[in-house]
């Protein structure tokens, strides 16, 4: 044996005794509140929310807050009519003049006021970064208290590529002044989608 198999073999011999992993209950929260929760937190670091009960309020939304003489893009078959239709397939370098995204989270958490974007509701992994406006729509029952109870869900998965993204690009770096829209999206907005009277926005 080598000197590298002597060592692994000797950190093979040495492990640690196994123990149990830690008890993550004491992290739940109260599941009642975290649509309010949601907006309080997101609204703390830099974002804005919007409630809205179906597609057509989204829709309407957009143009009223944001430029729409200039180019916005989403993901979503909903607002395809009024919005142009992200293409998989296109140069990502076509996206630079993009002024909003409009994409949906596949979940969000109350307690950082993230949102988790896989690669596939993404449309390409630039847009939610290219875009000078990220706008995202959570559906109201897709919304958890903690990281716990969304690693739960999504910890299982294989993804390719995948963030949390809470609020909008920021950095402090420089002359500890806050900086947003540094590295990123100037703004973030959320549209929590109540899609039926059993997920009420007071829930």
């Amino acid at each position: 044996m080598n000197s590298r198999e002597n060592i692994l073999a000797d950190v093979l011999k040495n492990q640690p005794p196994a123990r149990p992993l830690p008890d993550t209950d004491v992290f739940k929260d109260d599941s009642q509140h975290v649509v309010s929760t949601y907006c309080d937190v997101f609204t703390s670091i830099g974002g804005q929310v919007f409630l809205a009960k179906n597609w057509c309020e989204v829709s309407a939304l957009i143009p009223r807050n944001f430029d729409a003489t200039k180019r916005i893009i989403t993901t979503l078959q909903e607002l395809s009519e009024s919005f142009e239709l992200i293409s998989t397939t296109a140069d990502p370098h076509t996206f630079n003049d993009v002024e909003l995204a409009v994409i949906e989270a596949e979940l969000a958490v109350a307690e950082n006021g993230a949102v988790w974007l896989p690669e596939q509701r993404m449309g390409q992994r630039i847009i939610p970064y290219i875009c000078q406006h990220l706008a995202v729509v959570i559906p109201a029952h897709v919304i958890v208290a903690t990281l716990h109870e969304a690693y739960a869900q999504i910890g299982e998965g294989n993804y390719g590529f995948g963030a949390f993204i809470g609020g909008p690009s920021k950095t402090a770096d420089i002359e500890q002044a806050l900086v947003l829209g540094a590295h990123g999206a100037i703004t973030m907005t959320v549209f929590i989608l109540e899609q039926s009277p059993d997920v009420p926005f007071a829930a």
